[in-house]
């Protein structure tokens, strides 16, 4: 039962993050840049001023978090795992080149992030205790008269955040703490459990209170550790990027103990990593950006670009270059040993493994948190608010089962029902676009009469 089982799931897996499925979210995301004019493009700086030019500012608008927690909230979710052994399995497979298409799913995400935002704001509701919610599920059923796919969206989500948003990063947590540290993982499963407790059971602006610590430290911490060693290795850019540009789209040939990729490896694995690492498209974000205080939709919706742009453009590419630069991409390692190969090499003495194992802890934990609301809002949407603590209870018991399992099936399966949220969640965007490119003229408009 269980051979078979995997067996379909697998068969489901390919399609899901194959090529159907990155066709379907590039193209998503090409369309909607050409009708929104190349917002990323455009609106960049505005969105750079937006964000890290209001940080102490309180926003107006009603919400529950502010615009800042709730994209603190969202990088929690979307700077995981990912972006360091993620970006280092695209690299060891598909070549140097898979930065390449990386970079070209982080632009396009960019913009599908906007648009999910924007209409997940537009549609969303309070719910039972006054709390707004939003999401693919609120646009389905509200914006486009199918409830039934909302539920479909919903369920996803709920049962998606249990593998992808939960086991897996708790079991990444353990494994590192206890190859580092000889940490046991059902210690770490039982300390992982209290601290995510402490933060989700306070609900929404618990969660939006921690993450806007968390998020800049974390990040400000991996790329400090980045930055160090493009600084140490800085003649070795030019030849690295070089590398990329040609390896995209002439393929890598083999060196040493790197197998060899093709123009097609590089393209797939690249942007398939890309799409998972900042989840453009799967509609995950949008559910906690629809809580944020803010005047208008595309206000929060440029902190979408935002987070992308971090996520892929500054945490990605870092991980990438890292592994050029200090030469270790053709080793035949591959995902987080790569990435930690390279910052073993490019940092002194134990700061490699320290940067590395750290940010690993700190990326995981932070998905944890961010994914438990994801989920929440899914259960909720499905049976009402009553439902909301009874999940948060059955997140923790999780955590510790991802601690200490090797639970493959379930985590593959999770992989797939994540994959599968996007095709609700398009489904949303495309058949809203005429009411963003209508919230995009009127939001701009009033900024130029300002």
């Amino acid at each position: 039962m269980i051979e078979t089982i995997a067996a379909a799931n697998g068969w489901l897996n390919s399609y899901v993050w194959g090529w159907p499925m990155i066709v379907l979210l590039v193209g998503t995301g090409l369309l909607l840049t050409i009708l929104t004019g190349g917002v990323q493009f455009r609106y960049l700086p505005f969105a750079l001023r937006e964000v890290l030019g209001k940080l102490t500012q309180k926003a107006s608008g009603a919400g529950e978090v502010s615009p800042f927690q709730a994209v603190a909230t969202a990088l929690a979710s979307t700077v995981g795992v990912g972006n360091i052994a993620g970006v280092a399995t695209a690299i060891s497979i598909g070549g140097p080149g898979a930065l390449f298409w990386l970079w070209v799913s982080g632009v396009l995400g960019m913009c599908t992030k906007f648009a999910e935002i924007v209409i997940a704001l537009h549609y969303r509701e309070k719910d039972a205790s006054g709390e707004f919610r939003g999401g693919a599920m609120y646009v389905l059923r509200n914006g486009l008269g199918l409830p039934w796919l909302g539920a479909v969206f919903a369920g996803l989500v709920s049962l998606a955040a249990f593998g992808i948003g939960n086991m897996v990063q708790a079991n990444s947590v353990a494994s590192s703490l206890h190859a580092s540290f000889g940490v046991a993982p059902a210690m770490t499963g039982l300390v992982l459990a209290v601290l995510t407790a402490a933060v989700i059971l306070g609900g929404l602006k618990r969660i939006g209170q921690f993450t806007e610590y968390l998020v800049p430290f974390m990040a400000i911490f991996y790329l400090g550790g980045g930055l160090v060693i493009l600084v140490r290795f800085a003649a070795e850019i030019p030849a690295a990027l070089s590398l990329v540009l040609s390896s995209a789209f002439s393929g890598a040939a083999a060196t040493g103990g790197f197998a060899g990729s093709t123009i097609m490896l590089a393209m797939r694995y690249g942007i398939a990593r890309g799409l998972f690492s900042n989840e453009a498209g799967l509609g995950s974000a949008p559910i906690v950006h629809a809580a944020a205080r803010t005047d208008h939709p595309v206000r929060q919706g440029l902190y979408g670009i935002f987070e992308v742009f971090v996520d892929t453009i500054l945490v990605c590419t870092t991980t990438g270059l890292a592994i050029l630069v200090t030469g270790v991409w053709s080793s035949g390692a591959t995902g987080a040993a790569l990435a930690g190969n390279a910052f073993s090499v490019g940092l002194p003495g134990t700061w490699g493994n320290i940067v590395v194992t750290t940010s690993l802890v700190l990326f995981a934990f932070s998905t944890v948190i961010g994914w438990s609301y994801y989920g929440e809002t899914g259960i909720v949407y499905l049976f009402g608010r009553a439902a909301a603590l009874p999940y948060r209870i059955a997140w923790l018991v999780f955590i510790y089962l991802g601690s200490v399992g090797s639970l493959h099936l379930v985590w593959d399966v999770a992989d797939t029902l994540n994959g599968l949220m996007a095709i609700p969640n398009l489904v949303a965007v495309l058949g809203s676009i005429t009411l963003l490119k209508r919230l995009l003229r009127e939001f701009f408009a009033a900024q130029a009469m300002k």
